[in-house]
């Protein structure tokens, strides 16, 4: 293949095909260029993004656009471009060097250059810019500081580099700790309470994410302790957000981040990996901490948005909205008052107005980005007008703005689709149309969940990704993990013996491909991913739950509903291999601790047999005492089961309840009453 071009045109990544125009001669990851990198004697310059990211673009237009830089890469480099979103095995291990070489977290561009012969890094940063500023060195620099650096320095570079595998290797060193007790839970609160932000909600300062893992621990440990304090931080939080700029009040769905403290102004790209672990949690936070319209409102509005927008007609689910739209950040949601006034009559733009903050300054580059700033009791009162006739209006509005919005140019929109984070948003959907009683929710997961299983599920394994029904690459422990946690969720939203078989194929995967035998835990790559230097077990959370937390959690689950006691066996032993991480940084291993909470307090199981209609009463029941960590399976009497699930039989005479704690069983229950 010819090496003095761009090789990015055939590429499925829509990331990568932004760059395939570039004058670099950019390659994917693939052997061929690795080869070339060791027979030129050239070191690889591996550039790491995703499609939505906007200093992404940034240093795109900057850099990999402009000729006279794209000739020096080309000059010095063979020069690799990576999806972080398919390849996060890739990701995971440069970010971690990238912290060991610079002592600061990285992010995305990431900027990493390796040495050829066993791809270590040795020199690593993020977005670099054309000339210096902001105490950055220009990127041209960079290239030939660095390119000089390889020719001249072999010997440090070397040392330097045998220093950084012993690095590498310590971090993923097995660190038997003995089993993680409550104590860490404590822990975990203690510190999560220091960081709370007492005024605005959420865990930390600016830039603020959402942290759902965290919330989600919160608010479970609260309600199971029954102690106001962590309860009322998820939920004084998650109001803040729906009230915020993080939340499109127009079209549903959260952006990645608020690059305030105040929730106010989002970095505006939107991900499916937030959106659905965020519609699971606000649905519990409805079902289980009082009923908030608030909450079910943005349950709405997102479930609403991933229909409209983000679901394929095959049924999977899109990656991530740009930030960007006609070359300006956050273009597509922001308003001029002039617009809206146009659109309203006087007393629903005086409404509007107050409600969203356009009666104040504007909020974001001379104009006004939507955020919650008056109730509708005050406005109600100040206007003379009941709250539900405020309410309507507000609604009316907004449907108005949507209409008019939905004729800008839209952002970007990143098509593939990520067997992981489709889990997150099957989950999502599975759960909240359970909780709120919305089967269009359901049906949409399921779809979602049909299309993985006839373009990603390939004798036996999973694909991590693809793009129009055409899947490719190996999947990761996330895309298993994920999976196998959605179908339990999708399970209790409605039961599939199909559903229960592939579960079960599954865990059997996950065992046979990712688990570390010798000292517990899984790898993300499996035993026959292609060899790296590094293979990594992560156990604390990052933008999404570790995925050695969320195969702890399922394996215990389903362990427990099946009886299969190897699975529970592998869950303790993934606790054990990740005590010492859970011990350094309590608070930054919340999924963890949600398994741990599993295992040492497993959960409540109920069987229900019976024909649908007749189990009816019996949701009901159960709706009306919703408890944290509760498992609730509507077995019709037909479906073919594994044994352990058989025994637990329908009878004739009417509908039946089996409630299990761990492996012990109550005797069956004959009247909802009863329960």
């Amino acid at each position: 293949m010819d090496s003095a071009k761009n090789h990015l045109a055939e590429a499925t990544s829509p990331y990568l095909q932004q760059h395939a125009d570039n004058p670099v001669h950019w390659w994917p990851w693939c052997e061929e260029a690795l080869s070339q990198a060791r027979r030129l004697d050239r070191p690889i310059l591996l550039s790491i993004g995703y499609s939505a990211c906007h200093w992404c673009h940034v240093m795109a237009h900057e850099s990999f656009e402009d000729p006279d830089t794209a000739a020096l890469m080309n000059a010095l480099f063979v020069n690799i471009k990576v999806d972080r979103e398919e390849r996060p095995d890739l990701d995971k291990i440069y970010q971690t060097a990238h912290q060991l070489l610079a002592q600061r977290p990285g992010g995305w561009p990431l900027t990493v250059f390796l040495m050829p012969d066993d791809l270590t890094p040795f020199f690593a940063g993020t977005y670099f810019p054309p000339r210096p500023r902001h105490g950055r060195p220009a990127f041209r620099e960079v290239l030939q500081s660095v390119a000089q650096a390889y020719h001249e320095q072999r010997e440090a570079i070397g040392e330097q580099n045998r220093s950084m595998q012993q690095a590498l290797a310590r971090l993923n060193q097995p660190r038997q700790a003995g089993m993680p007790d409550r104590e860490a839970i404590d822990q975990a609160l203690a510190q999560l309470d220091r960081f709370f932000d007492a005024e605005h909600g959420g865990i930390g300062g600016a830039p603020k994410f959402p942290h759902p893992e965290s919330l989600s621990f919160l608010l479970e440990q609260g309600l199971r302790r029954r102690e106001d304090g962590p309860r009322e931080q998820a939920l004084f939080t998650l109001r803040k957000m729906a009230e915020g700029g993080i939340f499109d009040q127009l079209g549903g769905g959260f952006c990645r981040y608020s690059v305030d403290e105040r929730w106010m102004i989002p970095h505006f790209e939107k991900m499916l990996y937030d959106n659905g672990p965020l519609l699971a949690l606000y649905a519990d936070a409805w079902a289980l901490a009082g009923r908030a319209p608030l909450f079910r409102h943005v349950c709405t509005r997102t479930a609403e948005w991933v229909m409209r927008e983000m679901q394929s007609p095959l049924g999977g689910y899109y990656s991530s909205l740009d930030a960007d739209s006609e070359g300006e950040e956050g273009r597509f949601y922001v308003w001029d008052r002039d617009e809206v006034a146009a659109l309203l009559d006087d007393t629903g733009y005086a409404l509007f107005a107050a409600r969203y903050g356009l009666d104040g300054p504007p909020n974001f580059e001379g104009r006004w980005h939507l955020h919650v700033c008056r109730d509708t009791t005050t406005l109600a009162r100040r206007h003379g007008l009941e709250p539900r006739e405020v309410r309507r209006r507000l609604r009316q509005a907004r449907d108005l703005l949507l209409a008019r919005r939905e004729q800008r140019v839209r952002p970007g929109r990143d098509e593939k689709i990520l067997t992981s984070w489709n889990a997150l948003m099957i989950r999502g959907m599975a759960r909240a149309g359970r909780l709120l009683g919305e089967t269009a929710w359901i049906r949409s997961a399921e779809a979602a969940l049909a299309y993985l299983r006839a373009h990603h599920w390939k004798d036996g394994r999973l694909l991590a990704s693809s793009r129009d029904g055409v899947g490719r690459l190996d999947a990761y422990l996330d895309d298993y993990a994920y999976l196998l946690d959605a179908l339990l969720e999708l399970l209790q939203a409605r039961w599939s013996d199909a559903d229960l078989d592939l579960a079960r194929e599954l865990a059997t995967a996950l065992m046979a491909h990712f688990e570390d035998r010798e000292h517990g835990g899984f790898y993300f790559t499996a035993d026959d991913h292609e060899t790296l230097p590094v293979r990594l077990r992560p156990f604390s959370d990052d933008a999404m739950p570790a995925g050695n937390a969320i195969a702890a959690s399922a394996l215990l689950r389903l362990g427990h509903l099946l009886g299969e006691g190897a699975w529970l066996e592998a869950a303790e032993r993934t606790l054990r291999a990740g005590a010492a991480e859970i011990r350094q940084a309590p608070y930054g291993c919340t999924a963890l601790l949600g398994a741990l909470q599993t295992w040492l307090e497993p959960p409540e199981t109920l069987i229900l047999r019976g024909e649908p209609e007749a189990l009816a009463p019996w949701l009901a029941v159960l709706e009306q005492d919703p408890r944290p960590g509760r498992q609730v399976f509507a077995i019709p009497p037909g479906a073919a089961l594994p044994p352990a699930l058989a025994a637990k039989a329908a009878r004739a005479g009417g509908p039946v309840a089996y409630r299990c704690t761990g492996t012990r069983c109550d005797p069956p229950i004959t009247r909802p009453d009863l329960l």
